[in-house]
């Protein structure tokens, strides 16, 4: 039995209902071996979609301020829970305890923001040009929605989706990332609780599919799920995009980053350097929105650099660690093959940098893939840099102008977040007129979104756009209706005669 069963039983006292052979899950914290589950079979899988389309035909006849009610039960529910989920989401993702606490907070949040949306999903009225006709735009509800999660936001990007789709009149399917099912067998069990006690909640209203890749792909390839909401690398999302496509299914994608930092001569360094730190080496380097460039002006470009370096050096000298631990800043990589990314971006890299700080394993003793952020001073942006590498490894370069570091800043294929520090509005203002990305920060940096925001990128990071402003809309299918209440024979649009 696993060191961690306690932690694991809190909050699946059924796990037993998901033993199997088909795959191990462990936890990167030692490595070791958490439990072993057997993945949905495709008739399991077809009967699991069957349900969810016969739960949405109900669900969506349940007014929307009703439909809140069981979301507002589910935040209080988690909120019940925050502490024993965190444990779970930091023991099978490795994302320090902090982290994971902000992660369940983040599901309560966006619990909140569904609440209020559901008695907001506001249509329009039309002036018609023609006499006596009424035109509306109305919302209705979409479906099932197909969500698509990755590691290491294992249970938020669920809530991102569920809630919005819940409020909005819509079914679940939810396919955890192989590499963290326990997370979503959990929020399973939370959300049945709530589910027991709501009556007007139909059977299969939130489906879970415990598999890898394949079983993904049922639901991808399904035409009985309506949306398909994926959350992982662009090479999935290369993948998912065109078959959702090719059934005319609409995706939600939210996909990978090469998030970068503008530091101008005017910057506050205090404001700055925390912001850096914790975009690069938070989750372990781990987030689509970690920090992965940070351009510096040439004046204040070797200054940084040496902070930088001191601080680098200090996580790596204490702060690396078992994230269960309140003192540790730096948990493990997912795996053995995010280390190896990792070494191979170094490499690929080092013939054309100045310094490399940092990149190591450390602490291979506990069985743990964890490393030493890397921190790599380069001269000029270089074509090693425009592909992700999720892990701790940041590139910071020097610049001239604001004009020419945005240029390069928006020459990767990714689009997600971006930041600029500086005390003049005029930078500020250029900055987010000119930044090609989905966030654009000032004086925060890249990584750590607040709800009320859609979140979401441009180019490779896919396009979608979830939680805050209208991202509701994603989860709904819009409808014009024109009547006609005039006692005449009615006008044809256009001013068309059509006499018989």
């Amino acid at each position: 039995m696993s060191q961690f069963a306690d932690v694991v039983n809190k909050l699946i006292p059924n796990l037993s209902e998901f033993a199997g052979n088909d795959l191990p899950v462990h936890t990167p914290i030692d490595g070791s071996l958490l439990t072993t589950l057997r993945c949905h079979t495709s008739i399991e899988i077809d009967a699991l979609i069957a349900q969810s389309q016969t739960a949405f035909k109900a669900w969506r006849l349940i007014p929307a301020p009703r439909r809140g009610e069981l979301v507002r039960q589910l935040g209080n529910k988690l909120r019940e829970r925050k502490e024993d989920l965190a444990q779970l989401v930091t023991l099978e993702c490795g994302k320090i305890i902090e982290e994971g606490r902000g992660e369940v907070q983040e599901m309560i949040d966006i619990c909140d923001f569904a609440v209020g949306l559901s008695r907001q999903l506001y249509g329009l009225t039309i002036q018609s040009e023609r006499a006596n006709h009424t035109m509306q735009e109305n919302w209705h509800p979409l479906g099932p929605v197909g969500i698509i999660s990755a590691f290491n936001f294992p249970v938020a990007v669920w809530s991102w989706n569920a809630a919005l789709a819940f409020v909005c009149g819509d079914s679940t399917i939810w396919k955890p990332s192989e590499k963290t099912p326990l997370t979503g067998i959990a929020v399973q069990n939370i959300l049945n609780e709530v589910l027991a006690d709501f009556p007007d909640a139909p059977a299969g209203l939130s489906q879970l599919i415990i598999g890898r890749a394949a079983e993904g792909n049922q639901m991808v390839e399904d035409t009985r799920v309506p949306l398909i909401s994926a959350t992982g690398s662009t090479r999935m999302g290369r993948i998912v995009g065109p078959k959702v496509a090719a059934r005319f299914g609409k995706s939600l994608l939210e996909l990978g980053g090469n998030n970068a930092i503008i530091v101008t001569p005017s910057a506050d360094l205090d404001v700055a350097l925390p912001s850096i730190l914790f975009g690069s080496v938070g989750t372990a380097g781990q987030r689509c929105t970690s920090t992965r460039r940070v351009f510096v002006h040439q004046s204040r470009f070797d200054q940084l650099f040496e902070t930088l370096k001191s601080a680098y050096l200090q996580i790596g000298a204490s702060k690396i660690g078992n994230p269960l631990e309140a003192s540790t800043l730096v948990g493990p990589l997912i795996d053995e093959e995010a280390f190896t990314c990792m070494q191979n971006a170094i490499e690929a890299i080092r013939p054309h940098a100045t310094e490399v700080v940092g990149g190591e394993r450390v602490l291979s003793e506990t069985g743990g893939y964890y490393a030493h952020p890397a921190l790599v001073k380069i001269n000029h942006h270089h074509e090693a840099i425009h592909h992700e590498t999720f892990a701790p490894l940041t590139y910071v370069m020097p610049y001239s102008s604001l004009e020419e570091v945005l240029e390069v800043h928006n020459s990767v294929p990714q689009g997600l977040s971006s930041a600029i520090m500086t005390t003049d509005l005029r930078e500020a203002e250029y900055f987010k007129q000119n930044s090609d990305c989905g966030i654009a920060n000032v004086n925060i940096g890249t990584s750590g979104a607040e709800i009320g925001g859609a979140f979401g990128g441009e180019k490779e990071t896919g396009g979608g756009r979830e939680s805050g402003s209208d991202s509701w809309r994603a989860y709904m299918r819009r409808q014009t209706s024109t009547t006609y209440h005039g006692t005449q024979k009615p006008a044809l649009a256009q001013g068309i005669t059509f006499d018989v």
